[in-house]
């Protein structure tokens, strides 16, 4: 019980049982309706397989709103929520216990506060949610979709490893990568996410006036973005959408952005691109 309150991993034999739980078909279905796993060499599949485990005996995944959550659902979610860590210590998924998952999109109350300190509450649509210390909340229906980069289980995964660094700010944990220097990390992710903000600009100012840029019509200027918008929204945001595109869709962010994708490579332990190629 004290493992469950403190959040930590269950322990190796919990994991055993768990994989050993898993049908060989079953773990195909999940692979196969999700390209950017399927293209994992034998070894990592393996490797895939073990952290999707270890994460289904550790975590507790609950439905809301009546949503019952089917073996497939459990597992496809585990799986590409291991993939990030396919070559780092599970236990920086520790902390937590919970994944919640809604059937579509939920809303989530919100406050911003204006320039002239006015606070705004608002309810916003959300496809996903990482709370610290606390759990991750899905959207079931947001997390078979993966148009262009986009994949809200590795995204609100990412803001976790972000946040054992106690902020989040866009630079998860760097202990176990003697390799990664704080100061070398902030000084790329600063330049990266300034770079992306002036493709953005330069987007939006190109976009004709009888345009409105929040209709789909502008879909055809945002695409030429390496990365969804939203990653210019600050630095938490930069690094969770990066890890999207970086898992499922990396050439366009390692052309515009080869710093960075050298640094997420660096971190991730994994080539992306090269699964592509």
């Amino acid at each position: 019980m004290l493992r469950w309150l403190k959040g930590r991993g269950a322990r190796p034999s919990a994991v055993a049982e768990m994989q050993a739980r898993i049908s060989p078909d079953l773990w195909r279905q999940v692979l196969d309706a999700h390209p950017f796993l399927a293209v994992l060499n034998a070894d990592e599949t393996a490797q895939l397989l073990a952290r999707s485990a270890w994460l289904l005996a550790s975590k507790n995944i609950n439905g809301a709103q009546g949503l019952e959550v089917s073996d497939f659902m459990r597992l496809s979610i585990a799986a590409q929520a291991s993939l990030p860590i396919l070559n780092l210590a599970p236990e920086l998924y520790e902390g937590w216990d919970e994944i919640i998952v809604y059937p579509a999109s939920f809303r989530i109350p919100r406050s911003s506060q204006d320039d002239d300190g006015v606070v705004h509450e608002y309810i916003e649509d959300a496809a996903g949610e990482a709370w610290e210390g606390g759990p991750l909340v899905l959207s079931w229906e947001d997390t078979q979709l993966s148009e262009g980069g986009f994949n809200v289980v590795i995204h609100e995964f990412a803001h976790k490893l972000d946040l054992r660094s106690g902020f989040a700010d866009g630079m998860p944990a760097l202990a176990a990568h003697p390799d990664l220097k704080p100061q070398a990390w902030r000084r790329i992710l600063d330049d990266s996410l300034n770079r992306f903000i002036a493709a953005l600009d330069a987007v939006e100012a190109a976009i004709p006036p009888d345009v409105d840029p929040e209709s789909d019509e502008a879909d055809e200027w945002y695409g030429q973005l390496p990365m969804d918008p939203y990653a210019a929204t600050d630095e938490a945001e930069f690094f969770a959408v990066s890890s999207e595109h970086f898992f499922v869709d990396p050439a366009p962010m390692q052309q515009a952005l080869p710093e960075w994708y050298g640094l997420l490579r660096t971190y991730y332990r994994q080539d992306t691109l090269n699964r592509y190629l």
